[in-house]
């Protein structure tokens, strides 16, 4: 099951079909209100505020516009408009009629969303507080898990559960058990005991296994998380801001051959299973509301895009174009800042470049005469898997002075780190601090290719004479190999070093829960995701592999 229409992922509150999003003074509610007719895609019901992939780009777009329209928000409640139901987590009937590529991005997007609320309350002042007023399972609990504090109706019946396992032969996809055990710190066998109970867990053993912060009684609900909601605003340490900035739609140019926006232009080449997506530099003065924040909201639209819609263009070309001198002014007005909206920027700039990092294509970049690939910039061409840098003239003009070159700057150690903790430099070069302290002694001045090469920041700087072939048999020889096996491949040379709790999600958690999507035992004719609701029990394959 898939739309035949392409997937956009702007929303505006006002439009909402899911939420209710509603804002008094320092605190915010988020309210879940899922129509049961207003799926992405024909052929399921959302019941029980269960949700697909089109009630979590409601959800990503409310969080985003909490941290850059409502800045003076310093806690968000997170809740149900239902009765005594908070949310049943992922719709069943859309994830046993999806491909695998759509269960693969639908869980991919909605653990970046979770995360994004995270980093908000670490990193942001906004605190998110998960007011459970009803049944809580699966997704409807990765939810409340993503939050700071989880409140739970104290009514006798209302429980948070887990329930993949048993009923559904597949994991909690976006999350539940990485956050239970490093987050919650929930200990191991009662957790395995948690995530194999289907009726979850209640009262005051949800409080005493810490699956929940605290019980409050149904009568005076809202008031007493009202209460704690302002308890946790009073210990935000979120910049002052008298008002915030709108988002403003997008509004792209969209053909069968590529999107434009007004810094970003997106080429697709079919037969090559290629996508060229050109990010162009800035020009005029350095604003902070300008460039860098205009260009990073069109680059994760185009991410987002292409993730879901164009799952055949397995590779991706990065390249830029503009002044390299620009590009550093206009960042550092926003590194410089010490305000909430500099702080803003540059967080969702970093979650962009993660989403960039944790995409399943394989991304190369092409440094060339006339590229702008310097600090947050070059950061694009770090992402990718291989860097190629032009030795030479232009191609098209070879009594051109101009050459490619690249610059560091501060933004390439540690503004933008990856989830793992480190920096791009830091993955790249991994326990090697003395080639660290070499780079930092080159910031801030061009690097010719010679210099890229020494330097190890490029795969290869090709001159001119051989630029072409050796991009096209790069690129042809890319696309001569599995997908399948480029996709695990490219999963475990991004990220060395530590484990957190983001790799673990996606790196260890969404490998396995996308890799047991394919069974039999959960998407076979007998098995669980396919018997789940019909009164058929599902029959299992018992060979552990």
């Amino acid at each position: 099951m898939t739309t035949t229409t392409p997937v956009t992922f702007e929303r505006h509150p006002d439009t909402y079909r899911h939420w209710r999003l509603t804002v008094d003074g320092e605190v915010a509610w988020l309210e879940m209100d899922v129509d049961e007719q207003g799926g992405l895609v024909p052929g399921y019901e959302l019941k029980l505020n269960s949700y697909d992939l089109g009630v979590d780009i409601e959800f990503y777009d409310a969080t985003q516009r909490l941290r850059f329209e409502h800045p003076q928000v310093r806690a968000v409640i997170v809740t149900s408009a239902k009765d005594k139901v908070f949310c049943a987590g992922a719709n069943i009937r859309m994830l046993a009629a999806s491909p695998h590529e759509w269960k693969v991005n639908f869980c991919k997007f909605t653990n970046e969303t979770r995360n994004g609320i995270e980093d908000a309350t670490e990193f942001s002042g906004q605190t998110y507080l998960a007011a459970v007023n009803g049944s809580c399972a699966g997704g409807g609990y990765e939810i409340a898990l993503a939050c700071e504090k989880i409140l739970l109706v104290d009514d006798n019946s209302s429980t948070v559960a887990l329930p993949e396992v048993p009923l559904l032969g597949v994991l909690p996809g976006t999350g539940g058990l990485t956050r239970v055990v490093d987050k919650r710190r929930v200990r191991r066998d009662l957790a395995d005991v948690f995530a194999t109970r289907p009726d979850g867990v209640k009262g005051r053993t949800a409080v005493d296994w810490r699956l929940v912060d605290e019980l409050v009684p149904r009568v005076g609900f809202r008031e007493k998380v009202l209460e704690r909601a302002h308890e946790l605003a009073a210990e935000s340490d979120r910049l002052p801001a008298e008002q915030g900035i709108e988002l403003a739609p997008l509004e792209p140019s969209v053909t069968d051959d590529g999107i434009e926006y007004r810094h970003v232009r997106v080429a697709y080449d079919r037969p090559n299973s290629l996508v060229t997506l050109t990010v162009l530099g800035p020009s005029g003065e350095p604003q902070l509301d300008g460039w860098l924040l205009r260009l990073t909201r069109e680059l994760d639209d185009a991410i987002l895009r292409l993730r879901t819609n164009e799952p055949e263009l397995g590779t991706w070309v990065l390249r830029t174009e503009g002044d390299p001198e620009q590009v550093l002014a206009h960042e550092e007005v926003v590194l410089s800042g010490k305000d909430w909206l500099s702080n803003e920027i540059l967080h969702y700039y970093k979650r962009t470049l993660k989403r960039l990092d944790v995409t399943s294509r394989t991304l190369i970049a092409l440094i060339e005469p006339g590229s702008c690939f310097a600090g947050s910039l070059l950061e694009l061409a770090f992402a990718a898997d291989r860097q190629y840098l032009l030795d030479g003239p232009p191609i098209d003009d070879e009594d051109s002075p101009e050459r490619a070159s690249i610059t560091l700057s501060e933004a390439n150690f540690g503004v933008f780190p990856m989830g793992n903790g480190l920096s791009r430099l830091q993955s790249r070069f991994y326990g090697d601090d003395d080639h660290l302290t070499w780079l930092a002694r080159e910031r801030d001045r061009p690097l010719s290719a010679a210099e890229a090469v020494e330097l190890g920041l490029v795969t290869d700087a090709p001159d001119d004479l051989d630029w072409e072939d050796e991009i096209r048999i790069a690129l042809e020889g890319r696309a001569s190999l599995s997908p399948d096996a480029l996709t695990g491949m490219e999963a475990n040379h991004r990220f060395v070093g530590p484990e957190t709790i983001e790799t673990k999600i996606f790196g260890r958690l969404t490998a396995w829960q996308n890799w047991i999507f394919t069974r039999p035992n959960a998407s076979g004719p007998e098995g669980a995701l396919r018997r789940y609701g019909t009164g058929q029990k599902a029959v299992f394959d018992r060979k552990r592999v």
